[in-house]
C-alpha cells in the first residue's frame, strides 16, 4: 500500500455522473417557497394589525378625553351661568340648582352627539335627489 492513499484507492478517478434532480427534492423545494411567501403574507398582516391596535389604543384615549371634557365642560358652564344668575337676581340657591341639571344634561347630549349616538339637531342630510328630507 502506499503511504498517504485509502485503501480502495486505485488512484484512478471514478467517472463522474450528473447528478439527476430527485423529484421528492423538487417537490420539498416548491413547497417550502409556498411556505415561506404563506408566512411573509402573514407577517405583513400580523405587524398591520399591531400596528393598528396600538394606534386603536392611542386613539381610543384621545376620544375617551374628548368626551370627558365635553361633558365636564357643560356641567362647568352650567354650575357658572347658575352661580352668575343667583348673585344678580338674589335667588341663591334656585339658580344654580336649575342651571347645573341644565349644564348636567348638555354634557349628555354633547357627549351622545360626540359618540355618534344622537343626531345633530336641526341639520337635514339631502336624500338622492338634493332636496332635505
Amino acid at each position: 500500500m502506499v503511504r498517504g492513499s485509502k485503501p480502495g484507492n486505485t488512484g484512478k478517478s471514478a467517472p463522474q455522473m450528473p447528478e439527476q434532480p430527485d423529484p421528492r427534492d423538487q417537490e420539498l423545494e416548491r413547497r417550502r417557497r409556498e411556505l415561506d411567501a404563506s408566512l411573509a403574507s402573514r407577517r405583513t398582516e400580523e405587524q398591520a394589525s399591531e400596528q393598528a391596535a396600538k394606534s386603536s389604543s392611542v386613539s381610543g384615549f384621545g376620544n375617551a378625553l374628548k368626551l370627558s371634557s365635553e361633558f365636564i365642560a357643560g356641567v362647568v358652564v352650567g354650575a357658572g351661568l347658575g352661580w352668575l344668575i343667583d348673585s344678580w337676581a338674589g335667588t341663591s340657591p334656585w339658580g344654580l340648582i336649575v342651571f347645573l341639571l341644565l349644564g348636567f344634561g348638555a354634557g349628555v347630549l354633547n357627549v351622545m352627539r360626540s359618540a355618534g349616538l344622537v343626531a345633530n339637531a336641526g341639520i337635514r342630510q339631502p336624500d338622492e335627489t338634493g332636496k332635505p328630507e
